[in-house]
């Protein structure tokens, strides 16, 4: 089964990886308080959640400092569990590209040696945020899945998921998809561990297109 301390452990463990191989320029290491896992100096995060300019959200998201792992790009990455007792009952991923990314794209030759930066040099490339939820709570079949995906801040975004994710499934899929060179340059410092949640998905949820961890 896996607890609070696991989920603690994973965190730290990317955490530190991510700032070995050189991909993380700034970080708050995690913090654990009976079960609620953040971050240190975490403040409120409704701003993510509010009908402003992602600009907006992500200006205020860095300037308080509201994240784990600042990446290079300036990417930042949002870790957050809560637990009663031994079980889940939220948790709160995120990953808020930095919006402009014209200081990398302008000018490719000084990064172009750089394999951290070799996936976010096309100047067709659009930044989105990305939010996994897992939001039992507000559980509505279809409509609101337990375990779902938000892309960018579409309201009704709520792609399902078969299960919550644990933090090493969560950054393996930010850096595979996202910082895809670095990633297989660094592939064996990222081994996935086989603890897994408990699957969350409905049947029904399944004969739509979704998101599956097997």
């Amino acid at each position: 089964m896996l607890s609070s301390v696991i989920i603690f452990n994973q965190i730290k463990t990317v955490t530190s990886k991510l700032i070995k191989i050189g991909l993380s320029a700034d970080q708050n290491f995690p913090s654990n308080d009976k079960g609620q896992i953040t971050y240190f100096g975490m403040q409120d995060i409704s701003i993510a959640m509010k009908n402003i300019t992602y600009e907006e959200i992500y200006k205020q998201l860095e300037e308080t400092r509201n994240f784990n792992i600042k990446m290079l790009d300036g990417a930042l990455i949002q870790m957050l569990y809560s637990f009663k007792g031994t079980e889940l009952v939220a948790h709160r991923l995120a990953f808020f590209p930095a919006p402009n990314l014209e200081s990398f794209q302008n000018e490719p030759e000084i990064y172009e040696d750089d394999e951290i930066y070799a996936d976010i040099l096309g100047k067709n490339i659009v930044t989105f945020p990305i939010r996994f939820d897992y939001d039992p709570n507000n559980f509505e079949e279809i409509k609101h899945p337990k375990t779902h995906i938000t892309l960018g801040q579409y309201k009704n975004c709520r792609i399902p998921i078969s299960e919550p994710l644990t933090p090493e499934l969560f950054i393996a899929f930010v850096l595979r998809n996202f910082y895809n060179t670095a990633f297989e340059t660094n592939i064996n410092h990222f081994v996935i561990s086989t603890h897994r949640f408990s699957q969350t998905i409905t049947d029904k949820e399944k004969s739509l297109l979704h998101l599956g961890i097997y």
